[in-house]
């Protein structure tokens, strides 16, 4: 007689940011402008370094613009450029009249991982020594194909720092670590355009996500990113608390003039189209259409249209600010080391409504 493996049920909970609060504790700060964002990292495979603000800008039609990143440059954090972007609009980019971009430090070169899309990260790469950053992203960062991709990219690019995923198990973690990943992109599902868990049943709570694969990456001496799920300042806050080293957002940064898309007026309100990279809009935009052995995996919305991004930077960076000090933090980096974690029922009193 055989065994046959059946399905299994895990009851432990898993939690997401909706789920905790952050522990006070007791502090000897006495101004937030004492705490330090800035962060310096040496990467396990490239071991380079590079220090600034971990935050990222998502590699999404609408937030991974080289506006966004010339802008978040400014604050020190980074932008993950959407793989659309030509060879030619990339040059025309990074010659600003200047020797060196100043925002070329802080971004990131997306990639999928096909063939063409490996022959242009190449290309991009070659244009300037100063694009330091590889972003490998595939919707499931489970397949034994992305696996042999990140091996690929990591041998002919010894000296890059790789950001690969996503996942969100500690197995896998350590999987994209060992082929030659610096950093892990964790996450599946949590982002507020992104309908996988809807479309595929698929998913993990993303604060849970966070703590175990980030202890996973340390036990290697690797980084995660902590990608999607983040809706305020205090998610942000949670996910490095959790143990992220990066933490990437993509709706956060959608609706500002840095944006992709255009401004469009409906009545007494000016909006901006947000979208997933794996829904109708976006593959109808770049492949023309869905294809017939796939759904899509995103939805389209409309933001209201939020000015320059600035001004969202300085509310982002000075909320976290915050929570370090509620904590005693005095550097990002003892943020996780700061954190309890207490279950809660209710996050907000939303008498007058659940926005700032």
């Amino acid at each position: 007689w055989y065994c046959v493996e059946m399905p299994q049920v895990l009851s432990e909970v898993k939690l997401d940011f909706k789920d905790v609060l952050i522990r006070p504790k007791r502090s000897t700060l006495r101004s937030r402008s004492e705490v330090t964002l800035d962060q310096s990292f040496t990467f396990k495979h490239s071991n380079r370094t590079w220090c600034g603000v971990p935050i990222i800008a998502a590699n999404m039609d609408t937030t991974g613009t080289f506006e966004m990143a010339t802008k978040l440059a400014e604050h020190h954090m980074m932008t993950a450029m959407h793989k659309h972007y030509t060879v030619a609009e990339w040059r025309c980019w990074l010659d600003c009249g200047a020797e060196k971009h100043p925002a070329a430090p802080y971004v990131a070169v997306s990639a999928g991982s096909g063939d063409d899309d490996l022959k242009r990260l190449m290309e991009i790469l070659d244009l300037s020594d100063e694009l330091q950053f590889i972003c490998l992203d595939v919707a499931n960062g489970y397949s034994q194909h992305f696996v042999d991709c990140v091996r690929r990219v990591r041998e002919r690019c010894p000296r890059h720092t790789i950001m690969a995923g996503n996942v969100v198990t500690q197995e896998m973690t350590e999987e994209l670590i060992l082929s030659g990943a610096d950093i892990v992109k964790v996450g599946i599902g949590p982002g507020s355009v992104c309908t996988t868990r809807l479309k595929t049943g698929v998913g993990y709570p993303q604060l849970s996500a966070v703590l175990e694969c980030a202890d996973a990456a340390a036990g290697l001496h690797g980084h995660v990113i902590s990608d999607g799920g983040c809706s305020v300042p205090g998610d942000v806050a949670k996910a490095f608390g959790a143990g992220a080293d990066f933490v990437m957002i993509g709706g956060m940064f959608a609706g500002h003039d840095e944006s992709g898309g255009e401004v469009v007026q409906h009545a007494n309100k000016k909006v901006k189209l947000f979208y997933g990279m794996s829904s109708a809009t976006a593959m109808k935009k770049h492949v023309g259409g869905v294809a017939e052995y796939r759904a899509s995996e995103g939805k389209t919305v409309e933001v209201p249209y939020r000015g320059p991004v600035s001004a969202t930077c300085l509310d982002l960076l000075g909320g976290i600010r915050s929570s370090c000090t509620y904590v005693g933090a005095a550097k990002l980096e003892d943020l996780s080391k700061r954190t309890s974690f207490i279950r809660v029922t209710q996050q907000l009193n939303t008498v007058f409504g659940s926005g700032p």
